[in-house]
């Protein structure tokens, strides 16, 4: 049990009965704390030679856990490089003002506006490079709620190709990107998705953000030279990570949690304590709604034409399977931390599977063992045919 399942656990009933979370919240909670617990169910696993029996327990599969959101955080960036294309990929982040934060927060329907409008002014930008070409980019869009802090602040990371496809040019590269058309264009788009979701009340705080902020929203856009050797790593760090690492974590002694950041900024380290409910709070508000896509493609990455066929992949499918068996349990667990959990600790064989358990009622760990126990001793060995059994064998075949 790890000490982020500590404090959940401790102070559940707080969180539920004080402040009144969401159903995703209450559900991904709860697969958290419920994390490699035995009594939910898993494999059993037995050596051939010795005997031995060991359990491996379902995990959660929640992107809330610290342990499923590293393994989700890896499958996602696998599949997410066999989409890219082997060309400079550019990583442009854009944020909105603290003004505009609590709107979010209140209707989580609105951050779809944040996609819609990255979505527009990468488009426009391609597009006017040569308007009868129409030239389409690809880009990955990641939403982020959180920053260093935990604070609520939700952002987009873009991960855009720098070129695009035409009607008639098979791809032309781009370089220059205009910063402050990427920050007047996404200021315009974003104000004007969310005016025509809240209507006319909103006009008040249009009309001061726009007063406030003269030159658009802030967007990150400098050439990063994210290569196609690299940009699978490199994109590897926003792509569904958990809101916090228990490393981050420094001491929790019941009531308060210690955590530690360095700050956004000038890297300042920061050390912050907070009281437990407080804490939990900070994480739970990142929890997106049920079936809400926190990933999401755009441009040649979310079509599918002939012509892209032509265009050269990062990665070959020749390799695809290759890297995806390194994602599998056993494999993955070997190149992490160096040991087969397969591998019999007494003899060294390799165990096999006996039995699973996937009923979703508690029953203890030691029950499961006898039962497999059980199973494995009255398993019977294939038997060597008789004398008999060839003569009936061979009557039949001259029958």
């Amino acid at each position: 049990m790890n000490i982020l399942q500590t404090i959940f656990i401790d102070h559940y009933e707080e969180l539920i009965y004080l402040t009144h979370p969401r159903p995703s919240v209450v559900e991904n909670v709860e697969k958290m704390i419920n994390c490699g617990n035995p009594s939910f169910g898993g494999v059993m696993y037995g050596c051939s030679k010795c005997g031995e029996l060991r359990f491996v327990p379902f995990r959660c599969h929640s992107r809330f856990c610290p342990t499923c959101g590293n393994m989700y955080s890896i499958d996602r960036t696998t599949s997410m490089s066999f989409k890219l294309i082997n060309c400079v990929h550019r990583h442009c982040v854009f944020t909105i003002p603290e003004e505009l934060r609590h709107f979010f927060l209140e209707d989580r329907d609105l951050l779809n506006c944040l996609f819609s409008a990255v979505n527009s002014v990468i488009s426009r930008m391609f597009f006017n490079l040569n308007k009868s070409e129409a030239f389409t980019p690809g880009f990955i869009c990641v939403l982020h709620t959180f920053g260093r802090s935990l604070q609520w602040n939700p952002h987009i990371h873009c991960l855009i190709t720098e070129g695009g496809s035409g009607n008639r040019t098979p791809w032309r590269r781009v370089t220059h990107f205009n910063y402050r058309l990427l920050r007047d264009s996404f200021c315009t788009a974003l104000l004007n998705e969310l005016e025509a979701k809240l209507g006319p009340s909103f006009k008040k705080t249009k009309s001061l953000i726009y007063r406030e902020h003269k030159n658009g929203f802030y967007v990150y856009a400098k050439p990063n030279q994210c290569k196609p050797r690299t940009v699978a790593k490199y994109i590897g760090r926003y792509l569904g990570r958990p809101v916090i690492s228990t490393k981050r974590i420094d001491k929790y002694d019941g009531e308060t949690v210690t955590f530690h950041y360095n700050r956004h900024g000038d890297e300042k380290y920061i050390v912050e304590t907070l009281p437990a409910l407080e804490f939990m709070q900070r994480l739970t508000q990142h929890i997106p709604e049920k079936y809400f896509k926190m990933i999401r493609y755009y441009g040649i990455y979310a079509r599918h034409r002939k012509s892209d066929n032509r265009l050269y992949r990062a990665i070959p499918k020749e390799k695809h399977r290759i890297l995806l068996s390194f994602n599998q349990w056993r494999n993955s667990i070997l190149l992490s931390f160096g040991y087969d959990p397969l591998k019999c600790p007494c003899c060294g064989q390799q165990m096999l599977f006996l039995d699973i358990y996937y009923r979703h009622s508690r029953v203890s760990l030691q029950e499961l063992y006898e039962r497999a126990m059980r199973n494995y001793q009255h398993r019977k060995p294939p038997s060597a045919p008789t004398r008999r059994s060839v003569l009936n064998y061979n009557k039949k075949l001259g029958a």
